[in-house]
């Protein structure tokens, strides 16, 4: 008989890709994770991992273990559901991965929700950016993941993540008041000699950016990068740059910044993700909803 324990090891390998980072994921050291693999080797008869430079990569054989691995992991995970499911009260905890705009306009709200009507659920939240948490989400570091996709940059499918759409919102060019402007902007058209800040290359959000102002008729000037959108605002507000940013980031606050509507008025849409297998968690499904309702406000 395998050890579930060491299987669960080899598919942490799989996804990760390192010794190191399956130690660090699980608090382990290096050496623990090696030692468990090995013996995992020897139970099953026959070599799991190769050497390929100084880190190791699964054998064919090794791989139709991981595969089996994820089978019974969803299995477990189905039934620790419908366990929850047979009582009636709602507990447990909810491991939230959410971005930084939903995290401040959603977020809030929907907490203070869950603690009202389900008390005995235990809510954790890590902001992340939505490719790193959908895939993170994928391996079961987080129960759900609140991401984001923008015009024509599909965020990343992972099999078996259940998506569902919660709200969409407008993408407008920002621009600073017009008592602190140097210069007078009223189209995109005419931001093409202004000072950008951007989100970081590889963000969704910097290549609709770029995109947008090339289609548009130029190269944007992007001074300022950082994937803090206050800093953004800060920097629009005083007259330092132009941006692109969404309306869910004015939530609950006053808007400090000219807004001018876009070419084809883009939406940004921002959906829910969470593995199948835990669909049918209460907690999950609380937090799911309570989170839909506020964003249907």
């Amino acid at each position: 008989m395998l050890e579930i324990r060491r299987l669960v090891l080899l598919r942490e390998l799989a996804v990760r890709g390192t010794i190191a980072a399956v130690a660090e994921a699980l608090n382990f050291s290096p050496s623990a994770v090696s030692q468990q693999l090995s013996l995992l080797e020897k139970e099953a008869g026959m070599p799991l991992l190769r050497k390929a430079g100084r880190r190791v990569r699964l054998t064919p054989q090794a791989e139709v273990l991981v595969a089996s691995v994820g089978e019974v992991l969803d299995t477990l995970e189905r039934a620790e559901a419908r366990l929850q499911a047979s009582v009636n009260t709602v507990s447990g905890r909810v491991r939230v991965a959410v971005f930084q705009s939903a995290a401040l306009a959603l977020m809030p709200a929907t907490l203070l929700a869950m603690a009202t009507r389900f008390p005995e659920v235990r809510v954790e939240m890590v902001q992340r950016e939505p490719e790193e948490a959908l895939r993170e989400t994928w391996a079961r570091d987080f129960d759900m993941v609140i991401a984001e996709q923008y015009p024509a940059h599909a965020a990343p499918h992972h099999p078996g993540l259940d998506r569902r759409p919660l709200t969409t919102d407008p993408i407008r060019l920002a621009l600073p008041a017009a008592e602190v402007a140097l210069h007078p902007v009223a189209s995109l058209a005419e931001a093409r000699h202004m000072p950008w800040v951007m989100e970081p290359r590889g963000a969704a959000s910097r290549h609709f950016a770029e995109q947008l102002c090339r289609s548009t008729g130029f190269e944007p000037d992007v001074r300022y990068e950082t994937a803090d959108l206050q800093a953004h605002i800060r920097l629009v507000e005083s007259g330092n740059a132009v941006a692109l940013i969404p309306d869910l980031v004015w939530a609950g606050r006053q808007t400090s910044c000219r807004l001018l509507d876009l070419p084809d008025l883009p939406r940004r849409t921002i959906f829910t993700a969470q593995r199948l297998a835990g669909a049918a968690s209460p907690a999950a499904r609380a937090f799911r909803e309570a989170l839909e309702e506020t964003a249907s406000r």
